[in-house]
C-alpha cells in the first residue's frame, strides 16, 4: 500500500540538505531526526549537488569545501569563547 506523498517547503529542504552537506550529518541520521524518509533526503542532496556541479566542483573539492566550512564554524565558536573569556578576566582584574 503506497502512502500519500508529503510536500515540504523549499526552506525545509534547503535546511535538511545543509545538515548533510555543510554540518556533516549522515543522511540517515539527518532524515531520522527530521522525520523524513532517508531516500527523500538522498534525492534532495543529490539534486543540490547536481545544481552545485554547475559551479564545476569536483568531488574532492566538495569534500574540501565541507571540511573548510566545518573548520570555519569551529574557529568562529572558539573565537567567541575567547572573547567571552577575555571580557571575564578583564572584569576580574579591575
Amino acid at each position: 500500500m503506497k502512502q500519500a506523498s508529503r510536500h515540504y517547503t523549499e526552506e525545509f529542504k534547503q535546511d535538511a540538505v545543509k545538515l548533510v552537506v555543510e554540518d556533516g550529518y549522515k543522511q540517515t541520521e539527518a532524515a531520522r531526526n527530521l522525520g523524513i524518509p532517508p531516500r527523500t533526503l538522498e534525492g534532495w542532496v543529490e539534486k543540490a549537488r547536481h545544481q552545485d556541479s554547475g559551479k564545476n566542483l569536483t568531488a574532492s573539492e566538495h569534500l574540501e569545501l565541507k571540511r573548510l566550512r566545518q573548520e570555519v564554524k569551529r574557529l568562529t565558536m572558539e573565537r567567541e569563547i575567547l572573547k567571552k573569556a577575555t571580557a571575564f578576566f578583564a572584569r576580574e582584574n579591575h
